[in-house]
C-alpha cells in the first residue's frame, strides 16, 4: 500500500482523524530526515515506507482486545519508533519506549517532543535491565531478540494476563519450538498483514516451565 491507502486503511479501521494523518506525515518525514545520517531502517524499504513499517506496526493495535487498548504497553527495542511511535499516535494507550542505543533513544525524545506525544509516552534511554519494572498490559518487540531470550529479558513486566505481540519473520516455526522447551502459555501465530513471510506471535499467561 502507498500512502494514500494506508491513510484510507487506517481511517476504516482504526477511525484515525485527519490530525492523527498529519501527525503521521509528520513523523515519515523525521524518520526519513533522520535516517539519512543514521540507519534507523534499512534504505531499501523507504520508497514503502507506508506499508513495510507504518501500516506493519500499526496492525499490532488490532490485536490487542478493547479493555487492553488504553492500557499501559512497552515497545523493546523500539529503534525508530516502531512499532511504538505508531501505535501511540493512532491509539491512547500509554506507552514506554526502551532502546538502549543514545543517538536512536535520543531521536525518540525529539518524535515524542515533536508529536506532542509527552504525556503519554515515556523513553527509556538504557537496556532493559535496568529499566524499573512494571506490570504491562502490552509487551509488544519488532527485532529486538529472540522468543526464549525475549521472554527471559521481559518477564518482570509480565502479569498472566499481559499480552505479548511479537512481529516475526519465516524463523517463526524455529523460534517458538526453541521457546517452548523452556516457557509454557498461550500462543498463536498471527500472518502479518503487510508481509506473506511475516508473522505475529500473540502470547498470554506466559510463564517458566520450571517455574523459577
Amino acid at each position: 500500500m502507498d500512502r494514500a491507502e494506508v491513510f484510507h486503511w487506517l481511517g476504516d479501521t482504526h477511525d484515525v482523524p485527519r490530525e492523527t494523518l498529519d501527525r503521521l506525515d509528520r513523523y515519515v518525514a523525521m524518520l526519513g530526515e533522520e535516517n539519512t545520517r543514521q540507519n534507523l531502517i534499512a534504505r531499501s524499504t523507504v520508497p514503502d515506507i507506508w506499508d513495510r513499517h507504518i501500516r506493519d506496526s500499526a496492525q499490532l493495535l488490532e490485536l490487542a482486545p478493547p479493555d487492553k487498548r488504553g492500557g499501559r504497553w512497552l515497545d523493546l527495542g523500539s529503534g525508530p519508533g516502531l512499532p511504538g511511535i505508531v501505535l501511540a499516535l493512532i491509539g491512547e494507550m500509554r506507552m514506554t519506549l526502551v532502546e538502549s542505543r543514545r543517538r536512536r533513544a535520543e531521536f525518540l525524545e525529539r518524535a515524542v517532543d515533536e508529536l506532542a506525544l509527552g504525556g503519554r509516552v515515556t523513553v527509556e534511554g538504557m537496556r532493559l535491565q535496568r529499566v524499573a519494572p512494571f506490570p504491562a498490559d502490552v509487551i509488544a518487540a519488532r527485532a529486538f531478540a529472540s522468543l526464549p531470550k525475549l521472554f527471559a529479558l521481559a518477564l518482570p513486566f509480565a502479569r498472566k494476563s499481559t499480552l505479548w505481540l511479537l512481529p516475526k519473520g519465516k524463523s517463526v516455526e524455529d523460534e517458538l519450538a526453541e521457546a517452548l522447551r523452556l516457557w509454557q502459555g498461550r500462543f498463536e501465530t498471527v500472518q502479518s498483514a503487510t508481509d506473506p513471510a511475516s508473522f505475529i506471535v500473540c502470547a498470554s499467561a506466559v510463564s517458566r516451565k520450571d517455574n523459577r
